[in-house]
């Protein structure tokens, strides 16, 4: 059995990589880490725990932990893990971020977006961006993954394959899209109150989302070089998903007979079965639906579908994920069983919920 701690058990994701890890069957988890809940019963705090979780929640000490461990997940706002990582830790256990610390290759960027001083900048190169279906082998031997954001999660594999294959050009991309206020996270703030939230629904961080180089870097190593996007999210009155709605402008390609012209549905179709074809976590759609948060609510599905517009020649893209699954916990489990060798969907088996 691995043996597995969590640092941040009690925010939102950490409680997903709980409810995911008592199903794993590989995977024991050691530490239920909580600066504000030591000591306390973890059940007590999540009470659907109850008589599940006998633990009580433990410090957030992981030089300690890291010696009594096979993987720690960093569930922790960012700053945490860059502050605290050492090689020591490294050569004792692996490590999956769920926060940003590692996810950006530029420290500058990264200090820029999130106006955070980055203290271990030696690990950037080494850590993996953990989108698995993209990044797959690296993040087989790797020892610390960035798991990657919520946002950009599904952002980044609803345009991949267009981009990678050059059917669209990059830096007309613009990203719309909604998100469940779970993604916040737990802590009290004033904008996520019920009051707030309910019957409405803004955007915020306009040209300023700290998701969005995390999106232009990775659409860019696919495009070859640096793109630039327009990102903008949204906050609605739901506890799960996301869904992101991308325009962009298609790019003339050779048509049988030597024609030049745009790509079609079957052209379009055919380049998402190249690259996700044998992927069980992403789904394309049938041509004519559009993906709903509500499909894939509960499980790491990753629902992908598109329409050509061909009086504008652009094409609108959608993705639907589970923000806590896919979008965080499911995926971190998903890099935690590349890195050991487990069957990538063991624990991850999960039925979207509805309703």
């Amino acid at each position: 059995m691995v043996k597995a701690g969590i640092i941040g058990a009690t925010g939102y994701a950490g409680a997903e990589l709980v409810r995911i890890l008592l199903g794993h069957k590989e995977v024991e988890i050691q530490w239920y880490g909580s600066r504000s809940y030591i000591e306390e019963k973890y059940a007590r705090v999540y009470r659907n725990m109850f008589q599940l979780v006998e633990d009580s929640c433990l410090d957030d000490n992981i030089a300690e932990l890291a010696k009594q461990v096979d993987v720690i997940f960093t569930a922790t706002p960012q700053g945490f893990l860059a502050g605290v990582l050492t090689e020591e830790i490294l050569q004792h256990t692996k490590v999956v971020d769920l926060s940003a610390d590692y996810r950006l290759k530029d420290v500058g960027v990264y200090e820029a977006w999130y106006q955070i001083h980055h203290k271990s900048p030696q690990f950037l190169d080494e850590a993996v961006y953990g989108l698995c279906e993209i990044n797959r082998e690296q993040v087989k031997q790797a020892r610390l993954v960035a798991n990657p954001g919520c946002y950009t999660t599904c952002s980044i594999l609803t345009a991949y394959p267009l981009v990678k294959e050059g059917l669209i050009d990059p830096d007309t991309l613009i990203v719309d899209a909604k998100s469940g206020t779970s993604g916040a996270g737990r802590g009290a703030k004033l904008p996520n109150l019920f009051c707030e939230v309910n019957e409405n629904i803004k955007a915020y961080g306009v040209a300023s989302h700290r998701h969005t180089p995390e999106i232009e870097e990775q659409l860019g190593y696919a495009a070859g070089k640096p793109v630039t996007i327009n990102f903008t999210p949204h906050l609605v009155p739901m506890n799960r998903g996301i869904l992101a709605t991308e325009y962009a402008s298609l790019k003339e390609v050779w048509r049988p007979g030597g024609r030049v012209a745009y790509p079609d549905a079957a052209q379009v179709r055919e380049v998402y079965q190249k690259y996700y074809g044998k992927e069980y976590f992403i789904r394309i759609l049938e041509d004519g639906v559009c993906p709903e948060t509500k499909w894939v609510e509960g499980s790491n599905f990753v629902d992908i579908g598109f329409q050509i517009d061909k009086r504008t020649g652009r094409i609108i893209l959608m993705g639907a994920i589970d923000n806590l699954v896919k979008g965080a916990a499911g995926q971190a489990v998903q890099n935690m069983n590349l890195m050991f060798g487990f069957p990538e969907q063991e624990g991850l088996c999960l039925v979207p919920v509805f309703p």
